[in-house]
């Protein structure tokens, strides 16, 4: 069994329909730690003490926000910038954080099809969030492929129903062991092909 800690950040989540239906599914999962980054710290003071004994607790470290500006939201930057300090995450005696596992759990207003080589935005999911991953490889962790929510401005309450259950099966998966992490790493969204990479599934991995 993993422990899962949730590092989540959403500075206007009342205006946030899919946000606060993700965090109602998160409390209903046993085993998973919900730390809300902008109720905890609403005035950017973060507690390096208390952030980096959760991260010692937990076994998986989930950064869920809506991807601003090709990146998270201000305060997921500095909680990087103050917890994650070096002999402690990274170098040479930084090694707190080793053989743990990350990943990012993202909306996003656009749709699908515009995080691609052909679309507006020109790269993939994957591709933006390389800064992230090279942190969680940087701090010796393994980094899993995102699990995306796409267009949810105009998401209609099926799909978002469906969604919703995916990142359900995701969370108790990474909890009982169920899911395989050396084909989660290799994806490129984990919901793309949810069956895939469960172990003793076949994952695509394009």
């Amino acid at each position: 069994m993993s422990k899962v800690l949730i590092l989540f950040a959403h500075p206007a989540l009342q205006r946030s329909r899919v946000n606060r239906k993700m965090l109602d599914v998160v409390k209903k999962v046993s085993g998973v730690t919900l730390n809300d980054l902008y109720e905890v710290y609403p005035d950017f003071h973060i507690d390096i003490k208390r952030e980096q004994a959760l991260l010692l607790e937990h076994d998986v470290i989930i950064m869920q926000h809506p991807f601003y500006w090709y990146s998270t939201p201000a305060i997921l930057k500095e909680w990087q910038d103050m917890v994650l300090q070096h002999g402690w995450a990274y170098g040479h005696e930084g090694k707190m954080l080793a053989g743990k596992t990350m990943l990012n759990v993202v909306t996003t207003g656009g749709p699908e099809q515009a995080y691609s080589a052909d679309g507006y935005n020109h790269f993939t999911m994957r591709q933006l969030l390389a800064p992230l991953e090279q942190t969680a490889t940087l701090c010796r962790m393994k980094y899993l492929a995102p699990f995306t929510i796409h267009g949810t401005h105009r998401m209609e309450k099926g799909t978002l129903e469906t969604y919703l259950q995916d990142y359900k099966t995701l969370l108790e998966a990474i909890i009982q062991d169920t899911l395989d992490l050396e084909m989660a790493s290799q994806a490129s969204l984990l919901n793309a092909d949810l069956s895939g990479v469960m172990k003793g599934g076949v994952a695509d991995v394009r």
